[in-house]
């Protein structure tokens, strides 16, 4: 055992030593291998963004009602008095006797997309007062809140750098009125950054909703206080909704579009991935076929079989694993932080978001390209193994 092991060793550095004798070949490998990792990671990072950005705005200590059955805000409906019965329910948090809870409507705009301009759906949300108490995390960064009772709006953060017309002063027509734009927000990335918002009792005259709303957001008493909230709205007769805590109802809201992003990323990385394997395979094949007659020679002076395998397989995954590392490095600095929008298939509206190239895809990109490496080494390496010697010694 430990002469096998020490022949792997030698024979796996004197291949190694080489690899600059065969500079060229190693390079085709290499390139294809670290392309083929890049763009998986690049893929993979859209849905880690998503999913990070939705799953941040969530807070387990609040709770979201919508209608019984209903998926999203876009499809729920609210009376004003169930929303205040809602309001109000056992397990709310009061403060002055107020209780921090929030009604609001959900509604969808048009706004052009930067830097494109192509229209795009950016989501209005009206609001109570009590919402700014809820959001805590919410800070404003520039300008001021909206007035109640009046047409302005404030913008989130990632919203102002993705769609045009936000800055603050500016003016909007939207559902035939202007709109006055008089602060930016910010709430630490999560989605609340994509949205509008203005005074729920002003939105709800100009888009024609009566005294109805979507969704009632509440900060409970604590985390521990939403059984106690649901099991009071589940039993009331007068109302018909569903109780979710926040944090769940909006990890629900990212699982459709990051499990097709996810899904696309991998079979897109399985066919490339397919492409590179053949690129180290025929690598590894000239590497074998150049030295036919050192593996000869090793053989006549007693070298095992085992260890010429091993040492085949050691130069593939190296290969491989530089591959992966320059494709990682790649797409962390491409695309780490790049700030997109796009289309959020459970409320129809666009979501602004940035690529987060995580410590997890990272180490999946580089696993990935270890096994391209041992796919392409793997076949090279049996040949290596069973040339015969005599033959082998024909061609010195």
């Amino acid at each position: 055992m430990l002469r096998a092991v020490n022949q792997i060793a030698q024979i796996s550095l004197l291949n190694l030593r080489n690899l600059p004798a065969r500079a060229g070949s190693s390079l085709v490998a290499v390139i294809g291998i670290a392309g083929v990792v890049a763009i998986l990671v690049a893929v993979l990072s859209i849905a880690a963004g998503f999913r990070e950005t939705i799953a941040s705005t969530g807070a387990a200590d609040r709770a979201v009602v919508l209608r019984q059955g209903s998926t999203s805000e876009m499809v729920s409906f609210v009376g004003g008095d169930s929303a205040r019965l809602i309001k109000n329910a056992p397990g709310v948090r009061f403060v002055d006797g107020t209780a921090l809870a929030s009604a609001e409507l959900f509604v969808i705009v048009d706004l052009p997309k930067l830097p494109a301009g192509t229209p795009a759906n950016v989501p209005l949300r009206g609001v109570e007062p009590a919402a700014f108490a809820i959001r805590k995390e919410l800070k404003m960064v520039e300008g001021r809140p909206f007035r109640t009772g009046t047409r302005e709006l404030i913008a989130g953060k990632s919203a102002a750098l993705s769609f045009a017309g936000l800055e603050v002063g500016s003016t909007l027509r939207l559902a035939g009125n202007d709109w006055q734009v008089v602060g930016i927000f910010e709430t630490g990335g999560t989605l609340t950054e994509s949205e509008l918002w203005c005074d729920a009792r002003v939105l709800q005259p100009t888009y024609r909703r009566g005294n109805s709303f979507q969704a009632i957001y509440v900060q409970l008493e604590s985390e521990a206080a939403l059984a106690k909230y649901r099991w009071t709205l589940d039993n009331d007769p007068r109302l018909d909704v569903a109780v979710e805590r926040e944090s769940d109802y909006y990890a629900g809201q990212s699982q459709v579009l990051t499990d097709l992003i996810t899904s696309l990323g991998l079979v897109i990385g399985i066919i490339m991935g397919a492409g590179a394997a053949f690129g180290a395979l025929n690598t590894m094949y000239t590497a074998v076929s150049s030295r036919t007659r050192e593996i000869a020679t090793l053989r006549a002076v007693g070298f095992q079989r085992l260890p010429i395998v091993v040492s085949v397989m050691v130069e593939a995954v190296v290969l491989g694993l530089v591959g992966g590392a320059i494709g990682a490095a790649a797409a962390w600095w491409m695309f780490d932080g790049f700030r997109t929008s796009t289309m959020n298939w459970q409320s129809f509206s666009q979501v602004a978001f940035a690529f987060r190239v995580t410590p997890d895809l990272l180490v999946l990109a580089v696993a990935y390209a270890l096994v391209l490496g041992l796919i392409g080494g793997i076949l090279p390496a049996i040949k290596a193994a069973r040339l015969p010697v005599a033959t082998a010694l024909r061609e010195l």
